[in-house]
């Protein structure tokens, strides 16, 4: 039987006593209207929520002792029993009642408040999402409890929503492990481990959960070090769009590509979240940047900064007989050799993404075309949050503003993920909360 909302109205005193701040957010409690058949509150409460006491009467009087509870709880017929559920705090034997079951540790998954967030328990498309109500989880020692308020939609919660080879094997390979997607999040820390010593309660901050996800609920748990300080001018749903992306983009650029003034560059798959902050990382280099993607896009994609557009279904880039001193690509949907006939020599292609067959041709054929021609091959192995301050940096030097497909709510989840596997978004696909 799961928790239930209290009537309108009711406003139960909060507690400031530490052992009771599991209870300080009283969203969802019992309603005593559903006690019926029970003559004694005690009994109902380890029938529905006690599952690993043993159903006897000798666990029961344990139970009774614990709490103190025998000679002060109220008759079932009594006026006081039908609004057990409104006292406050202050009354001795309800605060008896959950600090007994706040501190007992089998107790503590039964308890909990519950939220919302989109759950998965099959591979397949869109339709498996479904809007369900989980347990809030509490931090571990190294964690941060996080209010989310935005999330974006990346590539790899795509894949694994699909459940292709790669992804089975790392998310389990008849079902998914971890059910909750959503990498990139922006919130506010609600509470922390006691080893946590870059961020308390109240603080506002972003970062990419990748290999952790959760990211798609009211709430979710992670390790510090996967989090940084949002700056005060950017909107949660701008700092949701930031993470992977950006991190892509920077590494593909800076530390893969090796950028330099006055080169030219050309994106692939340019409308997206990696081409959309990659074109303003190049141009603070001075790269003249040239973009590929669909013709819905090439309007935006010349008003936030590309010189040159070309649109995909029109014109093959790697046939045109232009060359590029370096390729930013986000698709991998060609072959190694086209790529490097659209090279200058000595030039650099750097991918990002992509399909796994593309992305093991670059890994195997790259080196071989390097060594034959003077071309050079890379792949970009993502360091999660990385860049994160260099972004923060540029961001509030008005130098990059993502660029937002959205926002949705969250109930319209399923339908952003068809979106997104159509490509037809602008920048980064954003849900808030």
């Amino acid at each position: 039987m799961g928790l239930i909302t209290l009537p309108q109205g009711v406003v139960p005193t909060k507690t400031t006593d530490e052992s009771l701040r599991i209870f300080d957010s009283w969203d969802m409690l019992l309603h005593p209207t559903i006690v019926t058949r029970h003559t004694n509150i005690m009994r109902f409460i380890e029938r529905n929520y006690c599952s690993n006491l043993k159903r006897n009467k000798t666990g029961l009087r344990r139970l009774h002792k614990a709490t103190g509870l025998l000679d002060e709880m109220p008759e079932p017929g009594h006026a006081g029993f039908q609004a057990i559920f409104h006292y406050p705090l202050s009354i001795p034997w309800v605060q008896n009642l959950f600090v007994y079951l706040n501190n007992r540790r089998h107790y503590k998954k039964r308890i909990l408040i519950q939220l919302k967030a989109f759950v998965y328990t099959r591979y397949g498309g869109p339709e498996v999402l479904q809007l369900k109500e989980v347990d809030k989880p509490s931090p571990k020692d190294d964690e941060v409890l996080v209010k989310v308020h935005a999330a974006s939609v990346n590539d790899w919660d795509s894949g694994l929503l699909d459940g292709d080879f790669i992804n089975r094997i790392l998310n389990g390979l008849r079902k998914p492990k971890r059910q909750i997607l959503g990498s990139d999040i922006a919130g506010r820390v609600e509470a922390v481990g006691k080893n946590v010593t870059k961020f308390k309660a109240g603080d506002e901050v972003y970062g990419d959960l990748s290999g952790r996800w959760g990211g798609f609920a009211e709430y979710t748990c992670a390790p510090e070090k996967m989090l940084a300080l949002k700056p005060a001018t950017m909107s949660f749903v701008q700092a949701a769009a930031i993470p992977q992306a950006a991190m892509l983009a920077v590494q593909g650029l800076i530390d893969k590509g090796k950028i330099k003034a006055g080169q030219k560059l050309l994106i692939n798959g340019a409308g997206g979240g990696v081409g959309t902050f990659g074109v303003q990382i190049a141009k603070q280099y001075g790269a003249e940047v040239t973009g590929v993607d669909s013709t819905s896009k090439l309007d935006m994609m010349r008003s936030i900064g590309f010189d040159h557009v070309i649109d995909y279904t029109k014109e093959d880039f790697t046939k045109n007989g232009k060359h590029y001193d370096l390729i930013l690509d986000a698709k991998t949907n060609r072959s190694m050799f086209d790529y490097a006939r659209a090279l200058s020599p000595n030039g650099v292609y750097v991918t990002v993404g992509g399909s796994i067959g593309r992305l093991l041709q670059s890994l195997f054929l790259g080196p071989w075309i390097s060594m034959t021609r003077k071309k050079h091959f890379r792949l970009v192995s993502l360091k999660t949050n990385k860049d994160l301050v260099y972004m923060n940096e540029l961001f509030e030097a008005g130098k990059v503003n993502p660029v937002i497909d959205g926002p949705y709510k969250l109930e319209e989840l399923p339908e952003v993920f068809k979106t997104f596997a159509k490509a037809s978004h602008k920048g980064k696909l954003v849900v808030t909360m």
